[in-house]
């Protein structure tokens, strides 16, 4: 009986030896989260008999230490929640590990090259639906100017020009020029000049020329100043119209909210149009909202679907497919889907990695305690062995 009681107690301290051993190796390994063996007794009827390795306990509640990475597409989560992540069967498995990238077929995917799960693009104030994100890798099309947001500093130390009426070639006729560019409909620039002229002590005409032409006068704005040198009049100039060779038409105004007429230097803020050029796919980043945003190579960016964390009512429970992903099941309940930081989800640490929660010291005491337990159970077999000898040698 001794004998036997012994070697249950080796042959879960072997098991307890594998699950440390276990933890220490994943000690630098990403998301991994440390096991702890559970003895409990063996019974024979009322007997004992001896000891066994009753179930293994995961550590999944306490979150390792954050290693910062700089990676734009490494994200680690600040709280409770999982990536999700689909498999080409269609398993949908959970992971601290936010290594991400996007495959050839222009998916974003995990570290083992799993379908990241996460919600389209919103919609008029409506999120999109959960599935797979995937990334427009190809070009986007040029957008048409529709307006142009000027706003500067009219000099009221200018002069009324020398030379009357305004001609766009002889600099004596303007007081300040300024140029714009705009884009029509398949994405080809066009420079409009703005000739500003003083006409009052509270007035400014602005002129407008496209590509060099000739002015329309009919195009004229006229800015108008209170006495705090606020603008008053002519925030928004007339609808300009361009009719490019091999595109439609081009329809645009000027908008110069915000626009001063202050005493010193004469100056611009903004010059920005709203339309653009068409653009190819440059790269891909990670928010810390968990927005998945697409960059062009024309400067623009959109989102293109947004990361999907999963909470569980028992975390715990969660079944371990490896040491840094787990599956549903019926003890741990049914996932709750939500975009980071909403609701039970954490937040997104953004170029960073969650590491191993594994305690080395702890570990290494435990080994040391195993140690010994080890070594107390091969004595109890080394005396058994001893007794049994003397009893077989006194026969």
């Amino acid at each position: 009986m001794s004998f036997n009681i012994a070697l249950s107690g080796i042959q879960a301290i072997n098991e307890q030896l594998n699950t440390l051993s276990n933890n220490i190796a994943n000690a630098g390994t990403y998301g991994f989260k440390s096991s702890r063996a559970n003895f409990s007794s063996v019974y024979a009827g009322d007997m004992a008999n001896g000891v066994q390795v009753g179930s293994l306990t995961q550590n999944i509640g306490q979150n390792g230490s954050l290693q910062t990475t700089g990676r734009g597409l490494d994200a680690a989560i600040l709280g409770r929640g999982f990536f999700t992540s689909r498999d080409a069967q269609g398993v949908v498995s959970y992971s601290r590990v936010g290594i991400f990238s996007t495959n050839a077929d222009g998916f974003l995917v995990d570290a083992t090259g799993k379908r990241v799960q996460g919600y389209g693009p919103t919609q008029n104030g409506v999120i999109g639906t959960m599935g797979d994100i995937e990334i427009p890798t190809g070009q986007i099309p040029a957008v048409a100017s529709t307006k142009v947001s000027y706003t500067g500093n009219m000099s009221d130390d200018w002069k009324n020009p020398t030379v009357a009426p305004f001609n766009p070639a002889n600099s004596d006729s303007y007081n300040m020029v300024k140029q714009s560019v705009v884009y029509d409909s398949v994405g080809t620039q066009h420079t409009v000049s703005q000739y500003f002229v003083k006409t009052g002590p509270t007035t400014v005409a602005v002129h407008y020329s496209v590509n060099g032409g000739a002015p329309d006068p009919a195009d004229t704005n006229t800015l108008t100043f209170n006495g705090l040198g606020q603008l008053t009049g002519g925030g928004t100039s007339p609808v300009i119209n361009l009719t490019p060779a091999s595109a439609a038409p081009l329809n645009f105004t000027f908008d110069y909210t915000g626009t001063t007429k202050f005493a010193g230097e004469a100056t611009t803020t903004t010059n920005r149009a709203d339309g653009y050029a068409s653009g190819t796919f440059v790269g891909v980043e990670l928010s810390e909202n968990g927005s998945i945003v697409a960059k062009y190579s024309n400067e623009q960016q959109q989102v293109v679907g947004t990361v999907a964390i999963a909470t569980f009512p028992d975390e715990g429970s969660l079944v371990p497919t490896s040491d840094t992903t787990w599956i549903a099941n019926a003890n741990s309940g049914a996932p709750l889907y939500s975009t980071p930081g909403v609701g039970l989800a954490g937040k997104l640490s953004k170029g960073s990695l969650e590491g191993s929660n594994v305690d080395i010291t702890s570990e290494l005491v435990g080994l040391m305690t195993s140690q010994r337990n080890y070594q107390a159970n091969s004595k109890v077999i080394t005396a058994e062995n001893q007794m049994m000898q003397s009893l077989m040698q006194a026969l």
